[in-house]
């Protein structure tokens, strides 16, 4: 039996062939984020590419409680369930490595990195990001060297086909995986700084790491397709910092020398359409975002619960912002040493920064709950077209033409496919 087509190769395929396409990959653990793009991809029959990072997923259960197997099996079965495709779906791990581990020495570090990407192949993810460019508690003072960052991605490249040839005794015709290398990139989370990341990926330095990595792999390079690189992009608290084509030239000519890769950006998050467009045709072949996507449910969530205080008394009302408040300040570890300032100025960035720590509270149960009371309290009072178009102009179009309910989840989720249609333009579908 063959093996199932990888879209990751098949988007390669493409671009070898001469056309501009490019992959978006949406990095988020929000289950009402996720379903939104499963059911988008129900409706395109495109394929969609979901990161899950170490953090969010791994043998341990990260912050999502889900081990690798778990993350596989919820999503392909809500796919399903939402009537996407699940082969359409390709799941995918993001700054799999030492980074969780990086208070070990190596040894043990990167025993329990070999075990998160064993369980990450194992389980079927197709498209892996070889992250060893964090130093581990032992490694020399001084820049890590790039052979030493390549010898440890090789390691984990051979657990990680050891556990696919292992998968394809029981699934036959499972895809081959795909792996991303590189990081030039902040730390999964977010930049605590947008300035120190703003610098322009070298040319010299992404040749220096494919030729290092070739030393390494050999022939295993042919299952390597991109190079995380930082092509000028990034965000903080309240500034987006928008690509540059002239800027990124030199970088993205130098991509001519390897027709067999392209680049991956992360934090491309808040860029315009035309932006993202332009990084695509430049060589950006898969572009990643991941607090873009949260942020815009969690505004709309906001937008709705504002509504929600003009039409209720305060005291049925679902009280989401505040809970999540709370939540925040009960347990301030994922957003204390991002956001800096007075106590004004961090509340005010708890609410709306773009990094959008409030990604990591959502999900609480508290929280969950109230969002559940609101969407039930506006479904008992017809939510006003006024309303609508004062608190939620992006979607008062749509309700006006009738493509759009005014279901408080459908108004929610429009928002989510607000920027979804931007990567997807980016992409070319």
């Amino acid at each position: 039996m063959t093996t199932r087509p990888n879209p990751m190769r098949t988007m390669m395929n493409r671009r070898r062939a001469g056309e501009k396409t490019g992959m978006p990959s949406y990095c988020t653990a929000n289950k009402l984020v996720l379903e939104t793009i499963l059911k988008r991809c129900a409706e395109t029959k495109q394929p969609v590419l979901i990161e899950a990072t170490a953090n969010q997923v791994n043998q341990y259960g990260g912050y999502t409680g889900m081990r690798p197997a778990d993350y596989y099996r919820w999503v392909r079965t809500r796919a399903e369930e939402l009537g996407a495709d699940p082969d359409l779906v390709i799941l995918a791990g993001d700054h799999l490595g030492p980074l969780t581990f990086a208070d070990l020495p190596e040894e043990q570090a990167m025993q329990k990195a070999k075990e998160l990407v064993y369980e990450y192949a194992r389980a079927g993810f197709t498209k892996i990001h070889l992250d060893t460019s964090m130093k581990v508690a032992d490694d020399p003072a001084g820049p890590l060297a790039t052979g030493i960052v390549a010898r440890r991605g090789k390691e984990l490249y051979d657990v990680a086909m050891k556990a696919y040839r292992e998968l394809l005794k029981e699934v036959p015709d499972a895809p081959r995986p795909v792996f991303v290398i590189g990081s030039e990139v902040p730390i999964p989370g977010g930049a605590q700084e947008a300035e120190d990341t703003l610098a322009v990926t070298k040319p010299e330095d992404f040749a220096d790491t494919v030729e290092t990595y070739l030393t390494f792999f050999g022939d295993a390079m042919e299952d390597v397709i991109a190079v995380v690189v930082q092509p000028g992009v990034e965000f903080g608290d309240d500034q987006i910092f928008l690509y540059d084509h002239d800027k990124a030239a030199a970088l993205t000519a130098k991509l001519q020398d390897y027709p067999g890769l392209v680049f991956e950006g992360h934090s491309t998050d808040y860029q315009s359409r035309e932006c993202l467009r332009q990084m695509v045709e430049d060589g950006v072949g898969i572009l990643k975002v991941g607090p873009a996507l949260t942020y815009a449910m969690r505004e709309a969530i906001f937008a709705l619960s504002m509504i929600e205080k003009e039409l209720l008394p305060e005291e049925k009302q679902a009280h989401v912002m505040e809970s999540l408040e709370q939540v925040m300040l009960e347990s301030p570890g994922n957003w204390m040493k991002h956001y800096h300032g007075t106590e004004q100025e961090c509340r005010l960035a708890r609410k709306y920064s773009f990094s959008d720590r409030t990604r990591y509270y959502i999900g609480d149960s508290r929280v969950q709950d109230a969002i559940a009371k609101l969407f039930a309290n506006l479904r008992s009072c017809k939510v006003p077209m006024n309303m609508i178009h004062q608190y939620m102009p992006l979607q008062f179009d749509a309700v006006r033409k009738g493509a759009l309910s005014r279901d408080p989840q459908e108004l929610a989720e429009d928002a989510v496919r607000q920027v979804l249609s931007d990567y997807e333009y980016a992409a070319g579908f």
